[in-house]
């Protein structure tokens, strides 16, 4: 029987057209990839190429056998693909949010629940959440509107509440509350890669310069040294780059969600214990 090389050959001379160009390619010599296509064609019987002297070319035979070579291979390649897919589910909990702090408070829960298991998570729009827990690329997804869907589990997972972290001499510092509206043209200090949030007050403050910074402990150093405006929630106020400022409560419905968590209703034995678990934890 032909070898799965020599249909990975036969795709190659027809890509670079010439037997040398083909073999240098394949890192291979050119009598040797000749060789190895006289070969095939004992093997099948039938001759591929219509040969001149310094030219080969393909007759309808080879055409055909063109057919089958991209099909085969291109099966092998999918084959290939989704026996790793398949793998990596089985020891992956894949965990995609829309925002960053319930990643940080599910994922030491579900390491803690599943040790044997790998845990991978990121953050991703509404759509792509929901596409990639349909074709399995998430087993969990964290959203903020409650799914209802056939063959989804949707539970409660926590609540998370925006405020304002601001220097006591701060011209606002003495409100009880505020809004996003309120702040509109402030210059305010915002953490990068922090999912719906950054378009929430994009959206809703058109007017201010956000100083996006990519790491939390640059941010932390930035709210101790200066005096602008910053966000926090209450997942995430704990940092001591806080203790001198004042928290204040953002009362816009957009910044005071709830989180639901969302799994496949096949792995609800698996995940019901991390939902009742996170409940109780907050």
């Amino acid at each position: 029987m032909f070898e799965f090389i020599q249909l990975e050959q036969l795709l190659a001379i027809d890509k670079y057209k010439t037997l040398s160009k083909a073999a240098e390619e394949l890192l291979i010599s050119q009598p040797a990839l000749s060789r190895s296509m006289q070969r095939l064609e004992e093997e099948l019987q039938v001759t591929l190429f219509t040969r001149q002297k310094n030219k080969i070319t393909f007759n309808e035979n080879g055409k055909l056998a063109l057919e089958y070579a991209r099909k085969i291979v291109n099966s092998s390649l999918e084959m290939k693909e989704h026996l790793q897919a398949f793998d990596k589910s089985n020891h992956t909990i894949s965990i995609g949010s829309c925002a960053p702090a319930p990643i940080w408070n599910l994922t030491p829960e579900v390491s803690r629940l599943f040790p044997d298991m790998k845990i991978q998570s990121d953050m991703k729009s509404l759509d792509e959440l929901v596409d990639g827990l349909i074709n399995n690329k998430y087993k969990i997804i964290i959203t903020t509107d409650e799914m209802n869907l056939p063959d989804i589990i949707s539970r409660k997972y926590c609540e998370e509440h925006l405020y304002i972290s601001l220097p006591p001499a701060h011209p606002l510092a003495g409100h009880k509350s505020l809004t996003l509206n309120d702040l509109n043209g402030q210059s305010i200090l915002i953490l990068s890669k922090i999912g719906f949030w950054y378009d929430i007050c994009k959206a809703k403050m058109p007017d201010s310069l956000f100083l996006v910074q990519e790491e939390l402990s640059a941010l932390d150093e930035l709210r101790k040294s200066s005096a602008l405006p910053s966000f926090a929630t209450d997942l995430t106020n704990k940092s001591s780059s806080h203790d001198n400022r004042i928290l204040i409560p953002l009362t816009d419905p957009e910044v005071n969600v709830t989180f639901y968590i969302n799994y496949n209703k096949s792995y609800k034995k698996q995940f019901e214990s991390i939902i009742y678990t996170s409940i109780d934890s907050k």
